[in-house]
């Protein structure tokens, strides 16, 4: 017989998680890597820098992801938003995955951090969560918008050769935007401008911290 999770069943699984995302254990890709088969480059050690720097920004919003979905999902209403919140979150693993093996591959670290990152935006989720699925919907909507918005910026900031960071971020925009398009179909209604732009601010900040830090 299937057990049903209560919420405070959720809340430990979700802790469970947050510590091993926190602690960088990077869980297996469902998906295979959109990288394997391309040859990767030599570069400059300013170069080097600059594209750990990127991933890294990355990743760091990889983890901003699953805690935002987790904290959404732990205030959900209606359990076919919690499953979308599900669902999101594994596709968002995989970006998660790739982009911990890309650092790898430029001899880089992951953003120390992330406990903190984790921490802050599970809590930004479960309040989203807390004003509506309809609300929590549309954060999840404007979140991807925003983040498919950096990918392309990212994407021009790499080096003309680099085509395995190149083959990685092109897919996870390709998947942000369906996770946007899933969520207005679900009903997500629009933020208000100032809360978008707060959305911005905030995730500018964290950019520019975990691109050194």
């Amino acid at each position: 017989m299937e057990r049903h999770l209560t919420p405070i069943d959720r809340a430990l699984c979700f802790l469970d998680d947050a510590l091993r995302l926190s602690a960088g254990v990077a869980p297996a890709a469902s998906r295979p890597n959109p990288a394997a088969e391309t040859p990767d480059t030599t570069f400059e050690e300013d170069q080097r820098q600059h594209v750990a720097g990127l991933m890294r920004i990355n990743h760091t919003g990889e983890i901003c992801a699953q805690a935002l979905y987790a904290g959404q999902a732990v205030t959900a209403r209606d359990p076919a938003v919690r499953d979308e919140m599900a669902h999101a979150a594994s596709e968002e693993i995989d970006h998660l995955s790739w982009c911990a093996e890309r650092l790898d591959e430029l001899d880089s670290h992951t953003s120390a951090l992330n406990p903190l990152w984790y921490a802050g935006s599970f809590a930004i989720g479960a309040t989203a969560g807390l004003a509506g699925d309809a609300w929590s919907l549309g954060f999840l909507k404007e979140t991807e918008r925003q983040v498919e918005a950096h990918l392309a910026d990212h994407l021009a900031q790499l080096p003309a050769e680099d085509r395995r960071s190149h083959a990685i971020l092109a897919q996870m925009k390709i998947d942000e935007a369906q996770h946007a398009e899933t969520a207005a179909a679900a009903g997500a209604r629009d933020l208000p401008g100032p809360v978008r732009s707060a959305m911005r601010l905030a995730s500018g900040v964290m950019k520019r911290i975990a691109y050194r830090v």
